[in-house]
C-alpha cells in the first residue's frame, strides 16, 4: 500500500480536478450550467451533460462543433456522455493529449436530476486509467430555495445529494423571504455541516466559489488539510443543534414545527468527528474500515480523515463515499503542530457512539498486538 501512497502525493496536484454537479430535479442545475458556460473565468474547463438540448446551447456564443462536443468562444468545452462515463471521460484525455481539443484545465460532470452521485465518485477512485488522470475536487449540490424543505421531505436521494456536498447551492433565492431561506439553511447545515452554502438567483454564481474543494490546493500547490476536513463546523453544529432545539417558540416557520417528524428523510443523517491521540497502526485502521463498511457501507455517506499513522513521516490523508475509498495520500507535513487523527463522517442511521466505540476497540486492539517500534 506504501507505494500506491507515494504515487498519490507526487502526483495528486498533476491531475485533473473533476467537480460533480447534482441536484435535484427542477433544482436550476441547467440555468446554472448556462451562466457557467458563458462566463470568461471557466475558459479553460471542459463540462460533460447528458443531452445538449437539455442546456440550451443555441442562446451561447459557439466557436466550434461536433456531434457530441462543442467549443465555447470563452474557451469552455462542452461534451455529451457516449457510451458510458468512462469512455467519454477516457476519450476526452486521448483528445486532449492528442490536441484535438483545448487544453482544459478542469472538468465538470453534470448528473442528472434524481441521480445517486456516489456511482459517479466510485468511478473517479476506482478506474485505473481515471483515477491516474483525473482527481475529485468536490461535489457541488443544487438545492431550490422555494421547493427544497419538500424535496428533502419526500426524496431520499434529495438529501443524500446535499448530505456528501463539499458545496452547497440554494437556488432561486430570490423566490423566497430571508426567514424561508434561514430555515432551509438551518436545515442543510444539520446534514452537512462543513460545506459552505452559497445564494444564487437566476444561475448567477462565480465560479470561483464552487471549485478548489479538494485536498490540494492549486494555488498553494501544496495540500490544504484544514480547509478539506473542516472538522470545527462538525463542533459548531453540535452547538448549533443544541439551541435550535429551544428555539422553536420564536418561530412560525413550516420546517421548525415538524423539526422532528419521524417520515423526515434527513432525520436519520449524522455528522460527526471522531478523534485519536496515540498514533494508528495501519493494519487496525484497514480492518476497522472493512468491518465498518461490511456493516454499514451503503449509509457512509462520506468519510474524510488525517491520521497519525506508525512509520509515516507525516499525516496520512483518507477519503471514502460509502463503501468505496480513494488510495491513502501520503502528506509531507501537518498542518499544525498537534498530531491527532481526525475522521469526519456523515452517514444515514448510523449514530457517532457506535461507531466511536468500534473504532477504539478496533486501534486499542491493534496497538497490543503490534510490536514495540524502535525509537
Amino acid at each position: 500500500m506504501s507505494d500506491n501512497r507515494q504515487a498519490q502525493s507526487d502526483t495528486g496536484m498533476e491531475r485533473l480536478p473533476v467537480s460533480v454537479l447534482t441536484g435535484f430535479l427542477g433544482s436550476g442545475k441547467t440555468t446554472l450550467l448556462n451562466k457557467l458556460l458563458k462566463h470568461p473565468d471557466m475558459g479553460e474547463t471542459a463540462v460533460v451533460i447528458n443531452e445538449f438540448g437539455e442546456v440550451g446551447i443555441d442562446n451561447l456564443l459557439v466557436e466550434s462543433a461536433t456531434e457530441d462536443m462543442i467549443v465555447m468562444d470563452s474557451g469552455c468545452l462542452c461534451c455529451t456522455i457516449r457510451g458510458d462515463l468512462i469512455d467519454t471521460l477516457r476519450d476526452l484525455i486521448r483528445r486532449r493529449w492528442k490536441e484535438e481539443i483545448p487544453p482544459f484545465k478542469r472538468l465538470v460532470i453534470e448528473t442528472t436530476g434524481l441521480a445517486d452521485p456516489a456511482p459517479i465518485l466510485h468511478t473517479l477512485m476506482t478506474d485505473p486509467v481515471i483515477s491516474s488522470r483525473y482527481r475529485l475536487d468536490g461535489v457541488i449540490s443544487t438545492v431550490d430555495a422555494a421547493t427544497g424543505g419538500d424535496s428533502l421531505d419526500r426524496q431520499p436521494e434529495a438529501v443524500k445529494q446535499a448530505a456528501v456536498a463539499d458545496r452547497l447551492l440554494m437556488t432561486k433565492r430570490d423566490l423566497v423571504t430571508d426567514a424561508g431561506a434561514e430555515d432551509l439553511s438551518a436545515r442543510l447545515r444539520g446534514l452537512n455541516p462543513a460545506a459552505p452554502i452559497h445564494s444564487v438567483s437566476h444561475g448567477d454564481v462565480d465560479p470561483a466559489l464552487l471549485f478548489e474543494a479538494g485536498l490540494f490546493n492549486p494555488e498553494q500547490k501544496s495540500p490544504d488539510v484544514r480547509r478539506w476536513l473542516a472538522e470545527e463546523a462538525f463542533a459548531e453544529e453540535h452547538d448549533h443543534d443544541h439551541s435550535h432545539d429551544h428555539d422553536h417558540d420564536h418561530s412560525h416557520h413550516h420546517h421548525n414545527h415538524h423539526h422532528h417528524d419521524p417520515n423526515r428523510h434527513d432525520d436519520g443523517i449524522h455528522a460527526f468527528c471522531l478523534t485519536w491521540e496515540p498514533p494508528i497502526i495501519w493494519d487496525g485502521f484497514v480492518e476497522w474500515i472493512d468491518a465498518l463498511t461490511v456493516s454499514h457501507g451503503p449509509n457512509l455517506l462520506r468519510m474524510k480523515g488525517i491520521l497519525n499513522v506508525v512509520g509515516a513521516d507525516g499525516p496520512v490523508a483518507v477519503h471514502g463515499v460509502q463503501h468505496v475509498f480513494h488510495p491513502p495520500a501520503m502528506l509531507e507535513s501537518w498542518p499544525d503542530e498537534e498530531r491527532v487523527s481526525k475522521l469526519v463522517i456523515i452517514a444515514r442511521d448510523v449514530k457517532r457512539e457506535p461507531v466511536e466505540q468500534m473504532f477504539k476497540a478496533f486501534m486499542e486492539t491493534a496497538m497490543k498486538n503490534s510490536p514495540p517500534v524502535a525509537t
